[in-house]
């Protein structure tokens, strides 16, 4: 079940994920970012079965909070049943997005942007994760421009947002906790 919002992500409703997904409706859902100390994106290429994007390299986790829980509280949960990582989280801000994915679905979200830093192994969910990679964030936009085709639609619109949250021209939201 995913959390359906309106515009200013007041809640809804609820809806299974994949009719949410067929139907295009705006739901709640969350990204995190995580960085080793020299300061390298942990990616994860998506397990290759997963139903849709599968295969594809996105950021460290995202995924949707189950309407029972707090938006911190289900990226930590899904952050270490993914990656097999456990770190306390930063919210840094929210926005609103939607993409056109394969078999037919659509992500229209308000996503939660969170931000976290380890050095510790991951120990991936090969369910979710097929492999992953630290890579720099010079490295990472020159890929994403010259192979956008590898990247997930929602990382390609997250990333660019992170990009201007971190030049300042993203204004903070701190409204979400």
């Amino acid at each position: 079940m995913v959390i359906l919002v309106n515009k200013k992500d007041i809640r809804t409703g609820t809806m299974p994920k994949m009719e949410a997904h067929k139907k295009g409706l705006c739901h709640r859902a969350f990204s995190v970012f995580i960085f080793n100390s020299k300061g390298e994106l942990l990616l994860q290429q998506r397990a290759f079965d997963k139903y849709h994007s599968g295969s594809l390299w996105t950021n460290t986790c995202c995924s949707h909070p189950k309407p029972h829980e707090r938006i911190k509280e289900s990226a930590q949960r899904r952050l270490n049943e993914e990656m097999g990582i456990d770190v306390s989280l930063q919210y840094l801000f929210k926005f609103e997005y939607r993409a056109s994915l394969d078999h037919s679905l659509t992500e229209h979200e308000i996503d939660h942007v969170f931000i976290g830093y380890t050095d510790e192994t991951p120990k991936i969910n090969p369910r979710e994760v097929h492999q992953y990679q630290y890579i720099s964030m010079e490295d990472l936009k020159r890929d994403v421009q010259r192979h956008p085709e590898k990247y997930t639609e929602w990382f390609k619109i997250i990333l660019k947002e992170y990009l201007q949250y971190l030049s300042g021209s993203k204004k903070e939201d701190r409204s979400c906790k």
